[in-house]
C-alpha cells in the first residue's frame, strides 16, 4: 500500500515537471534561433554593403574598365575618372601611420606591462586610451593650426636641407605644410592608442612563467622581453596592427584638412595628395552627374574591397604566426 502510494506521487511529480522541462526546451530552442539570426545579421550587412556599393559604382567600372585603378585623370566637367592617385595616396599614407606609430605605441605598451610602477600605469593608460576618444575633426583643427606650421616651418626644411634628403625623390620640392607627409603623421597620431591599447593587454596576459622562466635561465630584463615575452605576445600584437591599419585607411575628416586635396601623383611626400576617403568627403555633395556619382561610389567600393584584403591577409598571417607560435 505504501508502495503504490509512493509510486503515485512520483508519477504525479513527472506528470507536473514535463510541462515544465517543454517550457524550457522551447525557450532553448528560441533561444538558439534568435543567436542564430543575429549571428547571420553581420554577414549578412557585409553583403548587403558589398553588393549596394558595387552596384552604385558598377556604371563607372564598366565604362573605364581597370584604367579606372590606373588612371591618374580625374575631371567631372568631361567625364574622365581615374582613382589611381587617391589609391596611392591612402596607401602611403597609412604605411606612414603604422612606421611612426608602431614602434611608440610597443614602446609604450612595453614601459606600461614590464616597466612602469604600479601608481603610474593606470594614468598614463588612461591618457593613452583618451587619445582615442578624441574626434576626428578635433585632430584635423589640431593639425591645421599647429601641426602644418611645424612642418612647413621646421620639419620639412630640415628633413630637405639639414639632412640633405631632397635629393632622394621622397623629401623635394616646397614645404607647403598641407601634404601625404601631414596626413600621414596626423594617422599615426590617431591610431596609436588602439595599437598601444592591444600590445599592452596581451603583454600583460603573458604568463609570468614565461618571464621568470628566462630570468632563471640568465637572462637579462630585456633579454627576457625580447626573447620570451614579445614571441609569445607577437598575435596579439600584430592584431592590434592590423586594427590601426583599418582606422587609417578608412578615416576621413582629418585627412581631408591636412593632405592637401590634391588629384595627381607625386613622389615627394611633401606634395599635396587625397585618399580614397577623402576624394569620397570633398566631392559627394558637388556629384552633379550621375558618372561622377558613379565614379565616387567605384572609388568606395575599391576602398572597401582593399579593406577586406587587408583584413583577410591579416587573418592568415595571425592564424600563421599563431600556429608557428604554438
Amino acid at each position: 500500500m505504501m508502495r503504490s502510494s509512493i509510486d503515485a506521487g512520483a508519477a504525479a511529480t513527472r506528470a507536473a515537471r514535463r510541462p515544465s522541462l517543454q517550457r524550457s526546451a522551447l525557450a532553448d530552442r528560441v533561444y538558439r534561433g534568435a543567436i542564430l539570426f543575429f549571428a547571420l545579421c553581420i554577414p549578412a550587412l557585409l553583403l548587403l554593403i558589398f553588393l549596394e556599393v558595387g552596384r552604385a559604382g558598377w556604371p563607372a567600372l564598366r565604362q573605364f574598365g581597370f584604367g579606372f585603378l590606373t588612371s591618374s585623370a580625374w575631371d567631372p566637367v568631361h567625364g574622365e575618372f581615374g582613382a589611381a592617385p587617391a589609391i596611392v595616396g591612402t596607401l602611403v599614407t597609412s604605411v606612414i601611420a603604422l612606421v611612426i606609430a608602431t614602434p611608440l605605441a610597443l614602446g609604450s605598451a612595453i614601459f606600461l606591462s614590464e616597466f612602469s610602477p604600479q601608481w603610474l600605469r593606470q594614468p598614463v593608460s588612461f591618457l593613452i586610451d583618451l587619445l582615442a576618444a578624441v574626434p576626428s575633426v578635433v585632430y584635423g583643427l589640431w593639425g591645421v593650426f599647429f601641426l602644418l606650421p611645424l612642418l612647413r616651418t621646421a620639419v620639412m626644411p630640415f628633413l630637405r636641407d639639414t639632412l640633405h634628403l631632397g635629393a632622394t625623390p621622397f623629401f623635394n620640392g616646397p614645404a607647403y605644410g598641407p601634404s601625404v607627409l601631414a596626413a600621414g603623421l596626423i594617422l599615426a597620431i590617431m591610431v596609436l592608442p588602439y595599437i598601444a591599447a592591444v600590445s599592452r593587454e596581451v603583454l600583460l596576459a603573458v604568463p609570468r612563467s614565461q618571464r621568470e622562466a628566462a630570468l632563471a635561465l640568465g637572462a637579462t630584463r630585456w633579454e627576457a622581453i625580447t626573447g620570451a615575452v614579445l614571441p609569445y605576445a607577437r598575435v596579439g600584437i600584430i592584431g592590434g596592427v592590423i586594427l590601426g591599419l583599418g582606422r587609417a585607411l578608412g578615416e576621413t575628416m582629418a585627412v581631408t584638412m591636412l593632405i592637401g586635396n590634391r588629384h595627381e601623383l607625386s613622389a615627394s611626400l611633401f606634395s599635396p595628395g587625397y585618399t580614397m576617403a577623402s576624394l569620397i568627403a570633398n566631392e559627394f555633395s558637388e556629384a552633379t552627374t550621375d558618372l561622377h556619382l558613379s565614379a565616387l561610389m567605384a572609388v568606395g567600393f575599391v576602398l572597401l574591397v582593399i579593406t577586406l584584403i587587408v583584413n583577410a591577409a591579416a587573418r592568415l598571417l595571425v592564424r600563421r604566426v599563431g600556429g608557428v607560435s604554438r
